[in-house]
């Protein structure tokens, strides 16, 4: 399992067998159940979380409602940025809507290793970038495209969301009532 996500990893940015076998001591996983928190409202995030397998969401609260920011499936990262950072407690929750396995990714062994490791901070690099042209696509996308557009985008993109995912999270992650979305539907 460590192996593949380290390919993967790889894959963003090459990494040195050195700095493979340098990450691999400060990996761990967990198999976290349906329903159940990956990172809790108010924990502070230490890891950048990968799901192996299995599928989460990202959410806040806001008025007393859950609003849907991000999904992972498999293969997909996910944390929350501003408690990762300034490490306060998280506003957002990571839940898992199947079964999973998570591979954590500690921010404290990444950056200290980074020191040592060029490959290792290219690779921090690499993901922050990442995330940040995935955060500014999504705030364009609710900006500038119709819901109708985030939809059809969503369904090119993303269609096993459909089939996993209750309508109320899809209509709360494309920035829509679910009235809305059942008219788009039809």
């Amino acid at each position: 399992m460590f192996s593949a996500f380290l390919d993967i990893l790889s894959d963003l940015s090459p990494l040195s067998d050195k700095s493979r076998n340098a990450l691999l001591k400060h990996l761990s996983s967990k198999r976290i159940p349906k329903d159940s928190f990956i990172l809790k409202h108010g924990e502070v995030c230490k890891h950048i979380y990968f799901i192996h397998k299995g599928f989460a969401r990202t959410f806040y609260y806001k008025n007393g409602k859950e609003i849907t920011e991000w999904f992972a499936d498999e293969k997909g990262f996910s944390f929350s940025i501003t408690s990762y950072f300034q490490e306060q407690p998280s506003k957002l929750v990571i839940e898992c809507l199947e079964d999973s396995e998570v591979i954590y990714l500690p921010k404290k062994e990444m950056y200290e290793l980074s020191y040592n490791h060029i490959d290792i901070a290219q690779l921090i690099i690499k993901m922050f970038s990442y995330s940040l042209m995935i955060s500014q696509e999504r705030m364009d996308s609710i900006q500038f495209e119709t819901a109708k557009q985030r939809y059809d985008k969503l369904l090119k993109n993303q269609p096993e969301i459909l089939q996993k995912v209750p309508l109320q999270y899809i209509a709360s992650y494309l920035g829509i009532t679910s009235e809305t979305l059942s008219r788009i539907r039809n």
